[in-house]
């Protein structure tokens, strides 16, 4: 089957030997080869000359499934759908005759879902798995699964683009306790040109779907350059169809391009894009998103301008969002997209950012598993046996966090059940080749709305939301209906696809409409996105989402002040803390709460705010609050725990501390540093975070911030000390220590490792041996003060002082303080608190 011939002597050929003897040997193999090698189209020849039944080659975009069967039938000279042929979501050209069936990696995981043996295919190839698309890591964990348990017999094939093989190659050997052979072709490269075109000044970078129009401004110039200064086609790679159709028209209204302007991304209809593959009568500019850098070969191309962006899915966890999100191309990306240029013949690529940016590019892409919604992934596991994907071959492992959100989207939709088992309803949704949002959407729209819900998925999941182009769902349907362009067609393509999938269930029941057009499309984006079902929060202009996530509409947009939203698309600001509604259909409350019934809870609420003890009766759809009212009588234990939150956010000084109180805590603390843990903590930390336990009974009897300061603190500590420790606090700790003039001092205790005792000089006399605590483990530090209470001395060494400074302190006292003793010799004076006689 493999042909010779124009086009089939390509660096693939060379190693076709030893690649087929890899598969016949091991079962399995990795290739790597760069593009233009021909591993696309040679190798599945090669393998069809070779092998019984059939062999099937995964693509993983619609594209360039139908691109390589097409490159593959005219090397044959046959028409696809003979013996090379291929089935993409909503198109299939195959006949009994079809050896070689080229499919995307969808919808081969839904093949592997229904028929895990593939009956009839003998070689699966698995084509650019270095993209890391997530249909295509969990294909070939799928494709492993089989190949170990149902078909050992099953061969199978991974390619790459890059030289990263090592982990691919364990993975496919893993069960022989060996990698799988690697078979590397080389291309001989033309020469390629490299230049760099940064803006002349600097542009933001992306947020969200946003890219600064400063910068698409400045890839139209450096296009318009590209087709003045070098001959043959120009490839420009832009991150989305809303950057390409910015570029089109800017091209389309200035002068210098004498070229034909064609669109290339995967929104478009089929023959539009098999139009953009085929050579042109003249020059052509190709203005493409990420799907033109690998699998497909765009012929003409000489230069490439590459705006240094591509669009990636991305999940905001902590919001409840999913979408895409612009970043910054990777450099094997880079390097990609600089090799189209190149397949031809030599060729010239302008890159838009300067050699520095380059080398802070990331060096691969990140893989699909580590940054999108895993909620399809998840759905599909399980209803594979491998529910969290448990047991599964994958190159990476999903992340707990993400994967356990997704868990939880899967059971709000009813796809899984409290244990994580797969409901009825989920492997409905899981067949229908859709996210099982819009898979829930459509399956339970119908019902109520029949076609017409079926249109709102179809536009839900052609992408054909546009951001910028208003906020409005239902008018941007009727759009549709009217025609829409291309995006109309693609569309109705899709409604078609999906009224298939239903069957006679599309008709929708008798006599149920599903109301206005706006009822119908709030109900089905709220069926597909109930986390996002939004009430017009009192007051304001922001929304409350039933997730959790405030949300605004754009300033001007229609829906400002609407009661309830259906939020079908927004995006998450950075530095807002509100999402972005970018499109939305109205809802109503009775709607919102048949939707999510599962949602609506009524709890009383008992909580610290404002101040005060707060007691409320709350019904809820999920974070939205529907009806409160003040509850007479909340529960005892509710307002002890609502006391105990005031005192942990308000600090300990909203009780009423005493002296004795402030104290009892001090001296306590002192034996704690002294003794240990048998002694309680009472810093601020603990006793905040102890407060319903140490205040337990006197909050019990509390109901308001009035009678936390009536609180008797005292008490409260005093029930915190162990027994017997207790009854020895006033002797290891005492409140005071009596002097050598009979008096009895009282002891500060703020700092509990240097306790201080104040005590006039006159009074310690004779007092050679400063006092301790703590069964003698803590000395205290005397202050010695001056008849007037200030101090004179500090010190734990009394003895010293006596010796030594005493005679400085007597010397300038003596004449200020003449009535009070003050003695040559203080170890034998008397100590005393009274003042020397009067003379005469």
């Amino acid at each position: 089957m493999l042909p010779n011939g124009p086009g089939t002597d390509l660096p693939v050929r060379a190693v076709l030997p030893e690649l087929l003897d890899a598969l016949e040997g091991a079962g399995g193999a990795v290739l790597v080869a760069p593009p233009g090698t021909g591993k696309t189209t040679l190798v599945p020849l090669a393998l069809a000359a070779t092998v019984e039944g059939r062999v099937v080659v995964a693509e993983p975009r619609r594209v360039a499934a139908r691109a390589a069967a097409r490159r593959m039938a005219a090397l044959l000279g046959e028409d696809v759908g003979r013996r090379v042929g291929y089935s993409v979501r909503g198109d299939s050209r195959r006949s009994a005759a079809t050896r070689i069936e080229v499919v995307t990696t969808g919808l081969l995981l839904r093949r592997l879902q229904q028929d895990p043996e593939l009956p009839g295919t003998a070689v699966l190839v698995l084509d650019e798995v270095h993209e890391r698309h997530l249909d295509a890591d969990l294909a070939l964990a799928f494709a492993l699964d089989v190949r170990g348990v149902l078909r050992p017999d099953l061969r199978l094939l991974a390619t790459s683009a890059t030289a990263q093989a090592g982990p691919l190659a364990d993975l496919l050997g893993a069960g022989s306790g060996s990698p799988a052979p690697v078979v590397a072709a080389t291309v001989p490269v033309h020469p390629l040109t490299v230049r760099w075109a940064p803006p002349p000044r600097p542009v933001p970078p992306p947020q969200g779907l946003r890219v600064d129009p400063g910068l698409l401004t400045h890839v139209a110039a450096v296009a318009r350059t590209a087709l003045a200064e070098h001959a043959g086609d120009v490839l420009v790679f832009l991150p989305g169809t809303g950057e390409i159709e910015a570029v089109r028209r800017d091209l389309a209204a200035g002068a210098g391009v004498d070229a034909d302007l064609v669109v290339l991304h995967g929104r478009l209809p089929a023959a539009a894009q098999d139009a953009a593959l085929t050579p042109g009568p003249r020059r052509r500019v190709v203005l493409a998103t990420a799907v033109a850098e690998s699998s497909i070969t765009v012929p003409g191309v000489r230069v490439v301008v590459d705006s240094g962006l591509s669009r990636v899915p991305r999940t905001d966890h902590a919001r409840g969002l999913s979408g895409l999100d612009t970043v910054r191309v990777s450099r094997a990306g880079a390097e990609q997209r600089a090799g189209r240029a190149a397949r031809e013949g030599a060729g010239v690529v302008l890159r838009c950012w300067s050699p520095g940016e380059h080398d802070l590019l990331p060096a691969h892409p990140a893989p699909e598993i580590s940054t999108a919604d895993l909620a399809a992934f998840a759905l599909a596991a399980a209803c594979w046996g491998a529910p969290g994907a448990r047991g599964l071959a994958l190159l990476d492992p999903p992340p707990p966090g993400p994967l356990s959100a997704a868990t939880d989207v899967l059971r709000r939709l009813g796809a899984l059940d409290g244990a994580g088992a797969v409901t009825p309803a989920g492997r409905r949704m899981a067949s229908v080749g859709l996210h099982p949002r819009l898979a829930r959407a459509l399956l339970e729209g119908w019902r109520s709305a029949g076609p017409r819900a079926v249109e709102v998925v179809a536009l839900l999941a052609a992408d054909g939301l546009l951001p910028g182009g208003g906020d409005d769902l239902t008018a941007e349907w009727r759009l549709l209906r009217r025609g829409g362009g291309r995006r109309g067609e693609v569309w109705r393509q899709e409604v078609q696809r999906l009224q298939r999938e239903l069957g006679g269930a599309a008709a929708g029941p008798p006599g149920r409409d599903g109301g206005t057009d706006d009822a119908v499309a709030g109900t089905v984006v709220a069926l597909a996105h109930p986390e996002r079902i939004a009430r017009l929060r009192p007051g304001r202009e922001a929304y409350a989402m039933l997730g959790g996530t405030g949300a605004r509409p754009a300033p001007g947009s229609a829906w400002t002040g609407a009661p309830w939203l259906a939020v079908a698309l927004a995006d998450r600001p950075a530095g807002r803390a509100d999402a972005r509604i970018l499109s939305a259909a109205p809802l109503d409350e009775e709607t919102a709460r048949a939707v999510a019934a599962a949602e609506v809870v009524v709890e009383d609420e008992v909580r610290w705010g404002d101040g005060d003890v707060r007691s409320r009766r709350v019904e809820r759809l999920g974070a939205i609050v529907l009806r409160e009212r003040a509850l007479e009588s909340p529960s005892g234990a509710a307002v002890r725990s609502a006391l105990a939150d005031g005192v942990r956010s308000e600090g300990l000084g909203v009780l009423s501390w005493s002296a004795a109180a402030t104290g009892l805590r001090e001296r306590i603390a002192l034996c704690r540093n002294a003794f240990g843990d048998r002694w309680p903590d009472v810093s601020d930390a603990a006793l905040l975070a102890g407060a319903e336990e140490w205040l337990g009974s006197e909050l019990a009897a509390a109901r308001g911030r009035a009678d936390l300061r009536r609180i008797d603190v005292t008490a409260a500590l005093r029930r915190m000390l162990p027994w017997p420790e207790a009854a020895r606090l006033d002797a290891l700790a005492p409140e005071r220590i009596e002097v050598p003039s009979g008096g009895r001092v009282r002891v500060d205790y703020a700092d509990p490792a240097a306790p201080v005792l104040a005590v006039k000089l006159q009074e310690a006399f004779g007092w050679a041996q400063g006092p301790r605590v703590a069964d003698g483990r803590v000395p205290v530090v005397v202050h010695l003060l001056s008849p007037a209470g200030r101090p004179l001395a500090v010190t734990s060494d009394l003895a010293s002082f006596w010796q030594g400074a005493y005679r400085q302190v007597r010397a300038e006292m003596r004449g200020r303080y003449p009535r009070h003793p003050w003695p040559e010799d203080p170890w034998t004076a008397p100590a005393t608190r009274r003042l020397n006689e009067r003379r005469g």
